[in-house]
């Protein structure tokens, strides 16, 4: 049920008969009671297709805080004393100067950490009532001291004092009092305007979430993946349990002889470079004459528990590779590798290299990937020896990691993006889901082999063994990146938090090839998948001939800002590396290499929930 009211009122709002409001709020009550009763009796039937409790659990964020506030508490217990008195001054002389705004409705002396602007209290309602305003400033006070609070301690390394400041973070935004729906009054006025019915609503949307063991973004129904997402045409002409091989269909009458073999990571669906035609990088690289083919990854179960990284390089990468080159007669291929497929693309070069096979590889493209883990960003405050265990914990039975704990963990990293404005909308002010073809795809998750997460977290994240020639081996070859010298364009996110500019740059610098470094506005999806029609966002490269200098610093200081998207500067440098042109390949005719399926094939199509 929609609600198309926030702060306004309607005439009669406050000339209700007391008697039908009373009626009404039982009628609520009575459907609410007989909501949570089918809830817990579908829950309790052995024949429920509910979420397993692992999920329920990962999706619990009061169980998230109560371990944060843990942690914060234990950390204060060591804090400087005389600087804790002094926050602590402060923070009272700025409550009394907030209570004497409100009291005499004066605002020179409101202090200026409640005046910043917050779009959650965008809404007129958070201002028209004094309790709300009220609330809302003791909110934002409190959370400006919370942040003062973590200068108290001395002597902190910084790697613990980034990791203070994240749980201070999650704190923070969980406590916000737009999450609670008697501290809303945008939540109260639309359940007054609809007789309690968005309440209701509300409560419906949350049931039917936690049957499912994940948070609904968008309306899921309005896509299908191979009609209106993943629908760009093509064969899948190759198949093992780790992968299929898709083929797309030329649009040009000739390609380039160098066929271009994308690696998307397998922590989410390949489709996210294949949304609608308008947005689909895939299509776009057809467009431009590219021979293109996509690995689209099997979902992780039982029948992949074995899987480990050597998997992932000989039978999915290395194989992969190998049948592209069968499939075109070409000599080699370009290479994509997306986030974790980019880090395990530039394993599989450095195996291929140690055996004398790094020519099978042309040239390789990492999207927003790492190699060196050192500044991996907010990430890292997940990558312990607790993470470790939680893994083997919910994986004990199944071996593998269920994509919605991972959905979880990802979206803490952005909590009042990613969760809690879905838990307001649609939880407490019961709001219809939007269409979103992004938000779709994110919430197609994907299953992971465990022992492959636990080994990628511990030696990578973790103890960033990756940096050490030869301390991690595939098939009992030592991995040294230096001895790749494969051409490479490194594509970065100005605003990703997952795979930070920071340390995407150190790719340059781990190579012993030529290498292109551009750095996109935007994050980790949009800084990827911004199509030149779209004309948003920006990018910056060094003039023509420039060498990348050792930092990002001194990049930036040197890099030219350029308006809109990044794939022409990628399709220019990459199409010099991409052989003559051929007559254009058409899917499932090449020798031994037969359609099985139209794209996208039914790896993509298998859905958790």
């Amino acid at each position: 049920m929609t609600q198309g009211r926030t702060s306004s009122s309607s005439p009669n709002a406050d000339q209700r008969d007391p008697l039908e409001a009373f009626e009404q709020f039982q009628v609520v009550t009575g459907k609410a009671h007989q909501m949570m009763l089918e809830y817990w009796s579908s829950a309790a039937s052995p024949a429920s297709n509910g979420a397993p409790p692992a999920a329920l659990a990962a999706m619990n964020p009061a169980a998230q805080l109560t371990g944060l506030w843990g942690e914060l508490a234990q950390a204060f217990t060591h804090a400087d004393a005389a600087k804790v008195a002094a926050v602590s001054a402060d923070y009272w002389a700025d409550s009394i100067k907030l209570w004497a705004s409100m009291m005499t409705g004066s605002t020179d002396t409101l202090p200026a950490a409640v005046q910043k602007a917050d779009r959650r209290f965008g809404d007129a309602a958070w201002g028209a009532a004094p309790v709300y305003d009220m609330v809302r400033k003791s909110y934002l006070l409190a959370s400006h001291y919370v942040n003062e609070g973590l200068g108290v301690f001395s002597g902190l390394p910084e790697e613990e004092r980034k990791k203070l400041a994240f749980q201070a973070k999650q704190f923070i935004d969980a406590m916000s009092p737009a999450n609670f729906a008697a501290l809303n009054p945008e939540v109260m006025e639309a359940a007054r305007a609809s007789n309690g019915e968005s309440l209701l609503t509300g409560l419906q949307h949350l049931l039917d979430d936690m049957k499912r063991g994940k948070m609904t973004m968008t309306d899921e129904s309005a896509f299908e993946v191979g009609r209106n997402v993943a629908a760009t045409p093509g064969k899948v002409v190759y198949e093992n349990r780790l992968f299929q091989l898709i083929h797309y269909a030329p649009t040009t009458r000739e390609v380039s002889d160098i066929p271009l073999l994308i690696f998307p990571p397998w922590i989410n669906k390949f489709y996210i470079l294949d949304l609608t035609p308008q947005k689909s990088f895939i299509r776009w690289a057809v467009d431009q004459g590219q021979s293109v083919f996509v690995v689209s990854w099997a979902q992780g179960s039982a029948a992949l528990a074995d899987v480990t990284l050597d998997h992932y390089v000989i039978e999915g990468m290395a194989n992969a590779i190998d049948q592209v080159r069968a499939a075109t007669g070409a000599p080699s291929v370009n290479a994509i590798g997306y986030c974790v497929a980019g880090t395990t693309l530039a394993i599989t070069l450095a195996w291929l290299a140690a055996r004398g096979e790094e020519a099978k590889v042309n040239s390789a493209t990492y999207f927003t990937a790492q190699v060196d883990f050192a500044e991996a960003g907010e990430l890292l405050n997940f990558c312990n020896d607790q993470m470790l265990d939680t893994i083997e914990s919910l994986s004990a039975a199944t071996g593998y990691t269920d994509g919605r704990y991972l959905a979880a963990t990802f979206n803490l990293l952005r909590p009042t993006d990613l969760m809690w404005s879905y838990v307001v909308n649609n939880y407490l002010k019961g709001k219809d889901y939007i269409p979103f073809d992004l938000l779709y795809w994110n919430s197609d998750v994907t299953n992971v082999p465990a022992k492959w997460h636990k080994a990628y977290i511990r030696d990578l994240y973790r103890d960033n063994l990756l940096m050490i020639p030869g301390a991690i081996s595939v098939d009992g070859t030592p991995i040294d990146l230096k001895r790749v010298t494969t051409p490479s364009y490194f594509q970065a996110g100005k605003e990703d938090h997952i795979a930070p500019p920071e340390s995407a740059f150190k790719l340059t610098r781990a190579f012993s090839g030529p290498c292109r470094f551009m750095l996109a506005g935007s994050g980790h999806i949009a800084g990827v998948v911004n199509p030149p029609s779209a004309g948003k966002y920006q990018h910056w490269i060094l003039p023509d001939g420039m060498k990348t200098p050792d930092t990002l610093e001194a990049f930036r200081a040197a890099a030219t800002e350029v308006k809109g998207s990044w794939w022409p500067d990628w399709i220019n440098w990459l199409e010099p590396q991409s052989g003559a042109k051929v007559k254009a390949r058409v899917p499932g005719t090449a020798k031994g290499f037969a359609a099985i399926e139209n794209a996208p094939g039914r790896y993509v199509k298998e859905r958790i929930v």
